[in-house]
């Protein structure tokens, strides 16, 4: 083990000779594994794999999986994005061998609990948002943001509209303006007034009969809800555009308010945030899409249907489909334990989930707003958004400095520089699974570390096995895999 705390690779535990079984030859009248192989696949010799027993494979995976930072470890307040504690009975239930083990080109009469599960889903996502038709199929959030824009394209298309722009907060997701590139839109950006909401007169200035979407995610990423919704949504029928909801706060008004009665024709949800999917290392992802009633003849094909006899099918005749976007169910896997969510929850159980996701924000919020100034509202939603820039100038202490040293403290960090109307952004979200005491200690972490000398912060991390990698370097030229000196 090195001082730094970090196991060796296993490359420099290999030692000639060393191996955790040995293969015997083939017995007479079996057939060698080579001969299955074809040739042009076959390599001259083997690759230089590390030489090791099984017990010292075994110790190196599980040290390094210690060193991960997981939520059933500490807490995750990173907002937007959001770490949630998964209950272990979803995952349960969605490794049952009748999900986990389920062919996607089985017939449909072999899987009719699987099916049944799905379209109870599609209709409690439809009623959650206050609209009519739901695909399962995206991938992710942003899988979902791009297939929602396909469909308001399709629907466009359809009325022998060439429409181009979408227009997007600046106070949006990254993946927004990302989303409707990719669909062949071009994006135009509205500004935040300084309350943190749309500003007006800015959206009416760039609302014309070109607009197909405006984007718009409520509660926004400040954590706001915008009250101008209705009237938004009033300027936007108007113009014949459509109002696509970002669903990625959507746990913060879950049995409280509707999308679709605010006035959304379309939006995602993202499973592993609203309803307690796993989350993290670029997947598993599902990002389900929920469109008004005139838009369903869209979505992408199949959609799960209930015959007149009781059973379930999947409908495949459906000719204004824009397609199917991924593998027929979606990733049943992530859908399962949405289902399990809600089915646990019930309406009253959702509803109150959101209300304490909202009670534990306002909380930290509260308790934190005299060190770490609060620029938009004195009252938030699901997450806030707190400034470290008075730090900053004051002793150069800054977001990123605060989000290392809280690795010390053994919290995760929270989301930093983003939403980027607000400088020096430190953007908690503790959700609704966190008790008073873990926020507690959250709290005087966060205190703890304003009152620290600025020298100690700027070179936190100081317990953890790695310190403070060059981060702009590594993602721009990643070293992925070992070689030799």
């Amino acid at each position: 083990m090195e001082p730094s705390g970090l196991p060796p690779l296993l490359f420099e535990s290999s030692r000639p000779g060393r191996a955790s079984s040995v293969i015997a030859p083939c017995e007479s009248g079996e057939t060698p594994i080579e001969s299955l192989i074809p040739a042009e696949f076959l390599a001259d010799a083997l690759p230089p794999l590390p030489e090791i027993d099984e017990l010292s494979v075994v110790r190196h995976y599980v040290r390094l999986s210690q060193l991960n930072f997981a939520i059933d470890k500490n807490f995750y307040p990173l907002g937007s994005c959001t770490m949630k504690y998964n209950p272990k009975r979803n995952e349960r239930i969605a490794s049952l061998p009748g999900f986990a083990q389920v062919h996607p080109q089985q017939d449909a009469e072999t899987i009719q609990g699987l099916l049944q599960i799905l379209f109870e889903l599609q209709n409690d996502l439809a009623e959650i948002a206050g609209l009519h038709a739901v695909s399962l199929q995206p991938a992710a959030g942003a899988h979902g943001e791009l297939t929602a824009l396909l469909v308001a394209a399709a629907h466009f298309r359809s009325l022998g509209q060439n429409r181009q722009n979408v227009l997007v907060p600046d106070s949006a997701h990254g993946t927004n303006p990302s989303s409707a590139h990719i669909a062949g839109f071009e994006t135009v950006t509205v500004k935040s007034g300084p309350d943190g909401l749309v500003d007006l007169e800015d959206l009416k200035a760039k609302l014309d009969e070109n607009t197909a979407v405006f984007m718009i995610t409520n509660p926004n990423t400040a954590g706001l809800f915008d009250r101008q919704i209705g009237e938004i949504s009033k300027m936007l029928r108007a113009k014949g555009a459509l109002m696509y909801l970002d669903g990625a706060n959507m746990n913060a008004i879950l049995g409280v308010v509707r999308p679709g009665d605010m006035g959304a024709d379309l939006m995602h949800y993202n499973p592993h945030k609203t309803f307690s999917g796993p989350h993290g290392g670029g997947g598993p992802g599902a990002g389900p899409i929920a469109v008004r009633d005139h838009l369903a003849k869209f979505l992408p094909a199949p959609i799960v249907i209930r015959r007149a006899d009781g059973t379930y099918a999947l409908d495949d005749d459906r000719p204004d489909s824009i397609g199917r976007v991924r593998a027929t169910f979606g990733n049943v896997g992530v859908l399962v334990r949405a289902w399990a969510y809600i089915r646990s929850q019930g309406p009253d159980g959702l509803r109150h989930v959101s209300e304490m996701a909202v009670l534990n924000a306002n909380y930290i919020l509260a308790k934190l707003k005299d060190v770490y100034p609060v620029p938009m509202g004195d009252r938030c939603m699901h997450e806030f958004v707190a400034s470290a820039r008075a730090m900053s100038r004051e002793t150069g202490v800054r977001a990123m400095d605060i989000a290392k040293r809280l690795l010390d403290y053994g919290y995760h960090a929270p989301t930093v520089y983003f939403p980027l109307i607000i400088a020096e952004a430190l953007m908690i979200e503790p959700t609704e699974t966190e008790s008073k005491q873990t926020l507690d200690g959250f709290i005087d972490a966060m205190r703890a570390i304003a009152a620290e000398p600025a020298e100690l912060v700027h070179s936190a991390p100081l317990t953890t096995p790695v310190d403070r990698p060059d981060e702009v370097r590594a993602a721009k030229h990643p070293v992925l895999r070992w070689q030799s000196t």
